[in-house]
């Protein structure tokens, strides 16, 4: 099972090397953190703001490379958690099928802030993370 979540915050460091996006549960309490690096950290924090860039970036390259294959990218997923290493999905939409691609939770995350689209955990992560 999937439950949605929502980017909660985002915490930039200039002094340490790993950054940290904080998501918490839409319609719960739960929350958990993920250490991401500066790049995805900045991505991020950037569309949050709502901050344009004269040329694309990596995310918005990503974004506008699906759309124009005749995608749509769907939502993002964390779907597992293997020693301390956070895997996520992507699902995207393409000629009447669901293709998952393996990614990074941050570049998930910075796609679907990116995309507007929902970002997911699967239950069985979250009662990792969560301690239940």
């Amino acid at each position: 099972m999937l439950v949605q979540m929502e980017l909660k915050r985002i915490i930039i460091s200039e002094i340490h090397e790993q950054q940290v996006i904080m998501l918490k549960e839409v319609d719960g309490e739960r929350s958990f953190s993920i250490m991401i690096g500066i790049f995805e950290a900045t991505s991020i924090d950037r569309r949050v703001k709502r901050m344009h860039s004269p040329r694309p970036l990596t995310h918005d390259l990503i974004v506008s490379v699906i759309k124009n294959m005749g995608g749509e990218l769907r939502d993002v997923y964390i779907n597992e958690l293997c020693e301390h290493t956070y895997y996520a999905k992507l699902r995207i939409h393409l000629n009447g099928e669901i293709i998952e691609v393996d990614c990074r939770p941050s570049d998930a995350i910075a796609l679907a802030v990116t995309a507007g689209v929902p970002i997911y955990v699967a239950e069985d992560v979250l009662e990792v993370v969560c301690g239940e």
